[in-house]
């Protein structure tokens, strides 16, 4: 079993900008990707921003530009900074990894979710 730890969420004006945290621990072979999915209010959770365990990014297009994920492979760590936020920002944010197994194939975790409030 893998643990998630988020941090970073709160409250900000819209142009503003926050950093969440995600360190994951426990048993893990190797972390394929970690990412940050978005829950707005009354919607879907979606899937925002990923990296890859070689670093590669990939963003959904309501965040590019805006936001940059990043991970540290040392310590399983990873961070989404985000930049000139909007209220449509306004959301539950959950780390989320995909985990290689040592005997073979995949597995996802999320965290538990930290709120992201933007006002105008």
């Amino acid at each position: 079993q893998v643990q998630l730890v988020e941090s970073g969420g709160g409250s900000v004006q819209a142009g503003g900008s926050l950093r969440l945290s995600c360190v994951a621990s426990g048993s893990i072979f190797r972390l394929d990707a970690t990412g940050w999915y978005r829950q707005a209010p009354g919607q879907e959770r979606e899937l925002i921003a990923q990296v890859l365990i070689n670093h590669y990014t990939i963003y959904d297009d309501s965040v590019k530009g805006r936001f940059t994920i990043s991970r540290y492979n040392g310590n399983n760590t990873a961070w989404l900074q985000m930049n000139d936020l909007k209220p449509e920002d306004t959301g539950v944010y959950f780390c989320w990894v995909n985990v290689a197994k040592w005997n073979g194939g995949n597995f996802q975790q999320w965290g538990r979710g930290t709120q992201v409030t933007v006002s105008s």
